[in-house]
């Protein structure tokens, strides 16, 4: 190959962040990794989004203890994708939470997700051997289910589709502080393999009318104050649709996929060349709203093969 499948050349350590979003909210960014967030109730502290292995999630934990000695009750997942999910065990909490449309992704496409995760992200994975098999939930919801941390209220919403079928968002509306998973990132490329690119943006506009003070996204910095979060919510709209509308353009006059990479490039390259794994997402992008384009609106499995195959036809 010409260079580097997707991220495994990238194999340097990231620097850690740990943002307070709000009082006793937190954000653990790390340069574009996936992001964990942390809400701090009475008697016990809720995670969302538990990272790819325990061994990432204990440097969740590390962080958590210079702020709370309360125990971990709460795994909150905003949706299945292995580098969000299998580090869950490590926190040793009692509740699992997943929409039902994620546990559903987890049935259908948990180990080929995990497979083809492992071969894109090798530092991501490192000592994969601790994680002791597919993440599952304990409840799962559809619409809307709300948990109290003591007094604290978080509210957990399936707003709409998005980076995938099964998105939820965590909304703690004492401080008015949102967590998105990866419907809203900044600064970093969002990946769109398993999107619905024609809800995404219904979506970011359902996030828009809560009108929260500050956001914990998927990946990047958190966004704390109204710009923030308005350039965040905007930045992540015009993503998905320049390189859905591109993409699509080609679809649809039936051109081909490397032609539709190339005119992905030419629409996205000079506005997000530069974000936190663009490189990455791009093959991916493509194929999937090349797909979407011509109707398949039910994401195809990828698996580390088809994965390959892919690169493999886009590289030429």
């Amino acid at each position: 190959m010409s260079k580097a499948f997707a991220s495994q050349g990238d194999l340097s350590e990231k620097t850690i962040s740990f943002t307070e979003v709000g009082k006793d909210l937190w954000a653990f960014t790390a340069e574009g990794d996936p992001n964990t967030g942390v809400i701090i109730g009475d008697n016990s502290v809720m995670i969302v989004d538990a990272q790819a292995t325990p061994r990432l999630a204990d440097m969740v934990v590390e962080k958590i203890r210079t702020v709370t000695d309360k125990p971990i009750s709460h795994v909150v997942l905003t949706h299945y994708h292995a580098v969000r999910v299998l580090g869950a065990s490590a926190y040793g909490a009692s509740q699992i939470i997943m929409s039902e449309a994620a546990r559903g992704m987890v049935a259908e496409r948990g180990q080929e997700d995990w497979d083809s995760e492992f071969q894109r992200f090798p530092r991501l994975f490192e000592g994969h051997e601790s994680i002791p098999g597919l993440t599952w939930p304990t409840t799962t919801f559809k619409g809307r289910m709300t948990v109290y941390l003591g007094s604290r209220r978080v509210d957990l919403m399936h707003l709409g589709r998005a980076h995938t079928a099964g998105d939820i968002v965590a909304h703690v509306p004492d401080e008015n502080v949102m967590f998105t998973g990866d419907i809203v990132e900044y600064h970093s490329a969002c990946y769109c393999g398993d999107a619905h690119y024609a809800d995404w943006e219904g979506t970011l506009d359902a996030v828009r009318r809560f009108n929260v003070d500050a956001i914990a996204p998927g990946r990047g910095d958190a966004l704390v104050g109204d710009k923030m979060v308005a350039a965040a919510l905007a930045n992540t709209a015009d993503f998905v649709n320049s390189t859905y509308k591109s993409v699509a353009k080609v679809a649809v006059s039936g051109g081909s996929l490397k032609e539709a990479m190339a005119a992905c490039r030419a629409a996205c390259d000079a506005k997000f060349g530069d974000y936190a794994i663009y490189e990455h997402c791009l093959p991916f992008n493509v194929a999937r709203a090349y797909d979407e384009a011509r109707g398949i609106w039910h994401p195809r499995i990828w698996t580390a093969a088809r994965d390959l195959e892919m690169w493999e036809a886009l590289q030429g």
